[in-house]
This record gives structure tokens, sequence and C-alpha cells, in this order.
């Protein structure tokens, strides 16, 4: 398939985990490809590993509004946009609310919402010039919240919040042309799930919170469904949240 022949994406976290499976998918698709992350040397390796591939690569910190707007803003020619970048609060103090730092609870939020809201600000002005499409990455901890094992509730809020900020623009923007859905992904085998991977209790869970597969998920599932969802395929469809989780909601 060649859908996004000629078609320019953003992707955020472009460089690594599901970002970076989501670039390569869309490449494969004929996308021209702006590929922003905070991490210069890992943007270098993807350009590197495509030499012959259209990616503008862009080192941003994506929570620096200011940072945002001078780097994105200024982008006039845009067809989609993937906000996959984000991640753990734990180091910073997240946790269940009864001990979630207030340090740890504005460094969650900032990571994972706040910054898809600035890039999408950036570049809604692109984007609806060209009736494009968003896809915002959330997680499935932002539709079932989480138990012990997943009890980090900042996460859990700023993951609901991509939902949520998702819906409400997709309700506002539909009669300008513009699509804006939600991938939630589960338990996915990335860097970011380090911990999870390396957890035998957890993985000994799997068969009940996954149970297509009673395994992880990979990276390049998500990024079928993003794929999807950018496309022409999905022309009908917009402020829906697609799991791609084994099954973990479906119960």
């Amino acid at each position: 398939m060649q859908r996004f022949t000629n078609l320019t994406i953003l992707v955020t976290g472009a460089a690594s985990g599901i970002g970076l499976a989501t670039t390569q998918r869309l490449l494969t698709e004929g996308a021209i490809i702006i590929a922003v992350d905070r991490n210069a040397e890992s943007l270098a390796a993807l350009c590197q590993a495509h030499p012959h591939a259209a990616i503008t690569p862009i080192t941003l910190d994506i929570t620096d509004e200011q940072a945002v707007m001078h780097s994105l803003a200024a982008i006039t020619h845009l067809d989609g946009l993937c906000n996959a970048a984000g991640g753990s609060g734990r180091r910073a103090g997240d946790g269940p609310v009864d001990s979630c730092t207030l340090d740890g609870w504005n460094y969650t939020l900032q990571l994972n919402l706040t910054s898809q809201f600035l890039v999408s600000k950036a570049c809604l002005p692109a984007l609806l010039a060209r009736r494009g499409s968003i896809v915002n990455i959330a997680s499935v901890l932002g539709i079932v919240g989480g138990d012990a094992d997943f009890a980090t509730h900042a996460y859990a809020a700023s993951k609901a919040g991509i939902i949520g900020l998702s819906r409400a623009m997709a309700t506002y923007y539909a009669p300008q042309g513009l699509r804006v859905n939600v991938v939630a992904p589960g338990l996915i085998a990335t860097p970011m799930s380090q911990r999870a991977q390396s957890d035998d209790h957890i993985k000994s869970r799997l068969a009940q919170l996954q149970p297509l597969t009673a395994d992880f998920g990979q990276a390049d599932d998500v990024a079928a469904a993003v794929a999807y969802l950018l496309s022409a395929d999905a022309k009908f469809i917009t402020g829906t949240t697609l799991t791609v989780d084994g099954g973990w909601t479906a119960g």
C-alpha cells in the first residue's frame, strides 16, 4: 500500500518506541515525515537507517511552549499528525493519589497531555488548510484506570485527558474537515515498558489482561492502527478511540 504518497505527516517521539514504529510504517507507505524527538542522537540514527527517505528531523522538547511554537508553527504544509511522544512519571513521583507528589503529577500531565495540546495547537493552521488528520496516542489506562500493578494515577489521568481532548477537538473541528482520533495501546513491548517486561508477576497476568495472545503487543501493531486512522481509509471516522490491547478492555 502507498496510502501516503506525497503526504506530509509529523510524528512526535519519532525516534523510539511506538513513534519510531509509526514513522517506519508511514515511510513504507510513501509518506514525507517530519520527525520530532527530544533525542538528537536517536533522530540521527533514524535518518541514517533510512538514507533515501524524505525525513526532516527536528530536535524539540514538546513540553516547551515557546520552542514548540517557534519550531512547528512555521510549517505550512501538513496532512497528518501523530502525537506519539509521552512516557511514565514514576521517577518524578507519580503513583496512587495518596502518595503521588505534586511534582510527579505536574511532570506527568505536562509530558503526556500538555505536550499533545501544544503540538496540536502549533500544527492546526496547516492541518486545517489541508483538511488533515490527527491521531493521538493514549493508553488503556486512560479507559480502565489500573489496579495495584498499574497504580500511576497521574499517568492514567493524562491518558484519559488525551481521550477527552481528542473528542472535543473532533467535534469542534469536524465542520472544517479535520479528523481527530485516538489509539489506546495496552502493554506493548517498547523501551518504556521495560519495567513490565522484566516483572514476572505482570508477565504471569498477561493471559488475563491481554487474552488474545497472552503476550505483549508489538509497536508495529499500534503503528498499523495509527496508519489506518491517518489514511483516507478512515475518512468517515472521527472522535473514536481504537484500543490496541489484545482484549484488555473487551471484558
